[in-house]
């Protein structure tokens, strides 16, 4: 399985960008998203920007990485407040799935 890291650019020098993610600092292969100033986050796949995403969004994939570790490990306590975002709100269907037969 591959999941999308967030990380947050640093420094960009071209092509690549030293970023600050969950594991600390790493180099980044921008060439999908062009270059990209300080503080821009990148949504990244296995050392490379896939996507340039907002402070939120960012927030919210990192909650729910957060969320997925924790089930990892057997930790269910704290998970429903990794996903306040979806506590909010009441899930709709698709009309595909509501329209009867």
């Amino acid at each position: 399985m591959c999941l999308g890291i967030p990380v947050q650019v640093i420094e960009s020098t071209g092509w690549t960008a030293r970023c600050l993610g969950p594991d600390g600092e790493q180099t980044i292969d921008l060439a999908l998203v062009g270059a990209q100033p300080p503080g821009t986050w990148l949504l990244t796949f296995l050392g490379a920007a896939r996507e340039v995403i907002d402070a939120a969004r960012a927030h919210a994939i990192n909650n729910a990485l957060a969320a997925l570790d924790a089930a990892m490990r057997g930790d269910q306590a704290g998970i429903d407040a990794l996903f306040a975002d979806l506590i909010e709100r009441t899930p709709t269907l698709p009309a595909h799935l509501t329209e009867p037969r």
